[in-house]
Order: C-alpha cells, then structure tokens, then sequence
C-alpha cells in the first residue's frame, strides 16, 4: 500500500505538469491580455497627459512596452512560464492584476465563503441521500419508493437560477414574504450574539443559497445509492443471510450497507474540492463574493495570475482527492488490494 500510495504521489507532479502548462498556453494564447486591455482603457478612458490619449487614440511605443515590462509581457511565453514555475515552486502566485495585491491574499479571502457552503452541502448531501437511497432499496417499488422518486427527479429537474429567482420573490421580499435576508453570510452585530444567536443567526443567511447548491446533487448520490444496494441485496451471500434467519436490520445494514457503499466512495475523496465550491450564478444571485464569482471576472478581465492560481491549487485539490477516493475503498472492502 504505501508503494502504491508513494508512486500515485509521484504521478501528480508530472500531471501537474501537464496541466498547467496545457492552461498557460491557452491562457496566454487567448486574445484580449491584461496589455490590450489597459491599452483599451488609455485609449478611450483619457489616461494619457492632459487626456490627449483620450481624445487621440493613440498610445505611445514607450507606454506600449513599459505596460508589456510592467505586466511581465516583454518575455516569450516559454520564458515566461519557466518563470511563473519557478515561482509556484516558492508558493509565490505573483500579484493580481485586477486587484494590485498577492494572489494568494485575493483567493484566501473569498475561501470562506465557499468553504461553508461546500462543507454543509457535502454533509447534508451524505447524510440525507444515503439513508433515503437504502430505504428507497429496502422498498423497492414501493409507495414511498416511488412518491420520492417523482420528488427527488422534480428537483433534479428544476434549474437553479430559476429556483433562486422564485425563492427571492416568494421568500426573500421580492413581491411576497420578507423571511430571509440576502447577501453576506451574517446580519450586523454578529459578534455581540451568543453563540446559539451566531449559529441562528448563520442558519437564517445560509437556507435560500443552501438549498439551490445543493437541489441538483440529491436525485444523483440517492439513485446511485438505491442501485448499488439493490445489487447487493440481490446477491447469494444476502439471500443467505436472510436463510439462516438474521434480523432484516442486520442483513441490510451490517453485511449489504458495506459493499454497497463502494461505488458511493468515488465521491467521497471530492471532498477536498469543498474548498473551491462555487457557483458564479448562485453567488451572483445572492450577492455572495465567493470563488464562483472571483473565477468569472478573474477570466473575464484576464487576470492571468489569479486565474492560474486558482487552476493549480484546484489541480492539485483535484489530484489529491482521487488518490483519497482510492484509498477510502480499501477502507470500505479490504479485498480490494492496489498492490
């Protein structure tokens, strides 16, 4: 195992590799650079003396290559992805061109924001669909089998932006009720609540958003669930148990549950994405800078620095959860052998 663990770690740096200098390149390639886009501006926004740009159009040579050297655009872009590696070995995004600070300090802060929506969404979404994919399982065909499967595929179904908009005029003092509050994660004078005020208080700010991050994921972990139980459950070994005369909550439960979580493990190493979870449309809807939104106007301005920071630290996230995916099957079924 730890052989196997060692050479998977070995293989993400040169997948790593080829990630990042595959979105350099297309990045880079792109039209529309920071350089163009701050010529744009001196031509039309009166940057120049006096306006003169403003009025003429025109930029000269000299401010030309003084924003290609200023920017780090006066280098082939071989050299300047030698570079930006170079750095990257360091930890050192480079600085936002957007924002005029390090990198790493306009990503940290938009993390939270997502992280909690990411981490409840996953903890919600685990433990809710398993329990309701092994019932659904249990009672097969049943009423309440198929009464949450007209649910859960409405809500499978439904678009997010549009369920966003309707709880905003329903809900959110749109035309209707005034019950939840938009924008930010908590209301003035949070740190003079109690605790139990401060956990209401996030609760209150967190059920609208909440809820569209997390309408589409429910139908898909649920049926996968139901499916891989129903596998199992028709298998020798379970009509055996039930031979022999054990409780139906130990047949399910200690000798089904366990095999039937194998294919619910492939999701299981994403959990380390919770820290990029994002959703532009969301987040735009609710007025939440997250990294949903930093992401689309980091691409959108050509913010290059950002926008590779946030491709390499979410490659790696990426990389180190399948790696975790791996060895939570092992974990689940000890048969199963890397070696």
């Amino acid at each position: 195992m730890f052989e196997y663990i060692l050479r998977r770690i070995l293989l993400i740096i040169p997948t790593l590799f080829g990630i990042t200098i595959i979105c350099f390149l297309i990045i880079n390639l792109a039209p529309g650079s920071p350089v163009e886009q701050k010529l744009q501006q001196l031509r039309f926004g009166g940057g120049g003396k006096g306006g003169e740009s403003g009025r003429s159009g025109l930029v000269s040579e000299a401010v030309v290559e003084a924003l290609k050297k200023q920017y780090g655009f006066d280098q082939p872009i071989h050299i300047r992805y030698w570079i930006w590696l170079k750095n990257i070995s360091r930890l050192d995004f480079g600085e936002s061109f957007v924002y005029e600070e390090p990198v790493i300090d306009v990503i940290s802060k938009r993390i939270p924001v997502s992280l909690q929506f990411g981490v409840v969404t996953l903890l919600l979404t685990y433990i809710i669909c398993i329990p309701l994919g092994v019932a659904k399982a249990i009672g097969n065909n049943s009423l309440f089998d198929r009464g949450s499967s007209v649910v859960l595929f409405g809500m499978y179904s439904t678009p997010p932006v549009m369920l966003a908009i309707l709880l905003i005029v329903f809900l959110a003092g749109g035309s209707f009720l005034n019950l939840f509050p938009l924008g930010e994660l908590y209301s003035d004078g949070y740190e003079e609540m109690t605790v139990l005020g401060k956990i209401l208080d996030r609760i209150h700010h967190f059920v609208l958003p909440l809820t569209c991050y997390m309408i589409g994921s429910f139908a898909t972990l649920t049926q996968l669930m139901k499916s891989s139980m129903l596998d199992v459950i028709g298998q020798d070994y379970v009509r055996t148990a039930r031979a022999k005369g054990l409780s139906p909550g130990r047949v399910y439960f200690k000798h089904a549950l366990r095999n039937a979580m194998i294919p619910v493990a492939t999701g299981l190493g994403g959990f380390l994405g919770v820290f990029f979870a994002g959703s532009y449309v969301i987040e735009t809807i609710f007025q939440l800078d997250g990294m949903g939104l930093l992401s689309f106007h980091s691409v959108m301005s050509r913010d290059y620095n950002v926008i590779m920071g946030l491709l390499f630290i979410e490659s790696v996230i990426m990389l180190l959860g399948r790696l975790i995916s791996d060895l939570t099957y092992v974990l689940i079924d000890p048969r199963i052998d890397f070696a």
